[in-house]
């Protein structure tokens, strides 16, 4: 009897140990550095590409320090920020930490997200932007010269800024069919708009990663403008001309509901010679 009671005793022991484990690694938000490799025979010398969308104003640290360091240890040729970086409701602080660091450290190009265009003050968001060093593009393409090669870099509005097809058209037009080219945007579910201009490598953020997810079962299970069950949640997705990585971005504090088995990533691609 009392041998009874005593593997139940251990085996409930076990059970709620398990289920402690789990929910430690279900809503671990601990930064994590995401990885990805494109290739091109556009390029001849490797380019490393450092994302980061969806900042949201949070918090990573004194100045930033647990994001930086990230980013750091990566040596990204230039950073691409892909909007949402200050949050319509948290205070501004975060965020202009971490764009005075990436404007003083590295090349770094922007686009606006939707909560930028939220706080009403769009314009107020884009000289925030400018006065930490950091270019912001705005149906611009940029001619960058990395590693001794030149790149097309197009970046456009978010959506909330009505003419942004015309700033995609324009971008598209001024770019040159014969180096790489890569499209920094926002969101991901305008892929459609995106693909006809064949861009080899479209970065974008937004979905939050589907916010919930199952590992191995599950990419996301909600994303803003994708509903239930988004198709572009987070991740890589190939096309038969272009590539597109979707960041999962960097929000924590500053969403309702909480992310799970879904850790805020700073993403790194690397484009190599095919």
């Amino acid at each position: 009897m009392k041998s009874s009671r005593k593997k139940k005793w251990i085996l409930g022991g076990v059970g709620i140990g398990a289920l402690l484990g789990l929910a430690i690694l279900a809503f671990d938000i601990r930064l994590k550095t995401v990885y990805y490799e494109v290739k091109s025979n556009k390029i001849e010398q490797e380019i490393t590409i450092g994302l980061i969308a969806d900042l949201h104003s949070c918090d990573y640290g004194p100045n930033q320090i647990t994001l930086t360091d990230a980013i750091e240890q990566t040596k990204p040729d230039f950073l691409l920020l892909a909007g949402d970086i200050i949050d319509d409701d948290m205070p501004e602080q975060k965020a202009i930490e971490f764009l005075d660091w990436a404007g003083k450290n590295y090349p770094s190009y922007y686009v606006t997200g939707n909560h930028e265009y939220w706080t009403k003050q769009i314009e107020r968001m884009r000289q925030i932007v400018r006065q930490a060093g950091v270019t912001v593009l705005e149906g611009e393409t940029l001619a960058l010269d990395i590693n001794g090669q030149t790149i097309d870099l197009s970046g456009i509005n978010d959506t909330e800024e009505k003419w942004w097809p015309k700033e995609l058209e324009q971008a598209a037009a001024s770019r040159h069919n014969d180096v790489f080219s890569i499209l920094l945007s926002h969101r991901p579910e305008q892929i459609e708009n995106y693909l006809p201009h064949q861009y080899d490598l479209i970065t974008v953020g937004h979905a939050h990663g589907g916010q919930w997810r199952i590992p191995g079962l599950l990419n996301g299970l909600l994303a803003p403008n994708q509903g239930l069950f988004p198709r572009y949640a987070g991740g890589r997705y190939d096309f038969e001309k272009s590539v597109m990585i979707v960041s999962r971005g960097l929000a924590r504090e500053s969403t309702r509901i909480p992310r799970i088995f879904n850790r805020p990533e700073y993403v790194v691609i690397r484009v190599l010679p095919e």
